[in-house]
């Protein structure tokens, strides 16, 4: 099977929402497998705490609804240590959205809680690997890293310290900004972020949209 490469849809003045719950917002929209498919860039996967005993046939859904030209990652999808189902279960599942996002050479938009330790196993897989949300320990940030992995930081980077100092030595070609399911504007975030990093509001939003290329269009 050949794919054609993945033409994400972007506007010259917005700003790049790598992960958001608002579907016409500019970015890339969480869409749930009941939904319609939006006009702009969407990703589609199975969070870990809407994993039941039927999810085979909720992923039949999401591999049918992941040939959208406009999808552009299987996700959000992961492991999580907070909610009750079951780990291996969590692990199957997951491995499952790998295995399928290599197949149609589309990247990963990943959930994690409390499970990194067992995330950075999944290092080797042959499509980029994006933590979305994270606002965990700088140590925790560096490992992803040197494994490979991009990072989305999300509101905590407005006012954690600590994550704010990860943000101004992290490659700025392998992170992306999000306001997930948070309510505030993230034009502040990028704000925020071009003050940290030393470098102008329009360098960074260029720079967001050019990673997304690079993992949507990569290899």
């Amino acid at each position: 099977m050949i794919l054609q490469p993945v033409k994400y849809l972007s506007l010259v003045m917005d700003f790049l929402d790598f992960h958001h719950h608002q579907p016409h917002k500019s970015g890339v929209y969480n869409l749930n497998i009941n939904e319609e498919i939006p006009g702009g860039n969407f990703s589609i996967g199975l969070h870990p705490k809407d994993i039941t005993e039927n999810w085979t046939s909720d992923f039949e859904k999401i591999k049918e609804i992941s040939f959208a030209n406009n999808c552009v990652a299987i996700g959000e999808c992961g492991l999580d240590g907070l909610i009750d189902v079951n780990e291996n279960l969590q692990n199957e599942v997951f491995q499952n959205h790998i295995s399928w996002a290599e197949d149609i050479r589309k990247p990963i938009n990943i959930h994690c809680v409390r499970r990194f330790s067992q995330i950075l196993h999944y290092k080797k897989a042959k499509v980029p690997l994006v933590i979305h949300g994270f606002n965990k320990k700088e140590k925790i940030g560096k490992e992803l890293l040197e494994a490979g992995f991009y990072l989305s930081f999300g509101r905590a980077g407005l006012d954690n310290l600590s994550l704010q100092q990860l943000i101004k030595d992290f490659p700025l070609h392998k992170m992306f900004l999000e306001t997930d399911d948070a309510d505030f504007d993230i034009a502040e975030l990028y704000q925020k972020v071009s003050e940290i990093k030393l470098i102008s509001l329009e360098n960074l939003k260029n720079q967001m949209w050019e990673n997304l290329e690079n993992v949507v269009n990569y290899g």
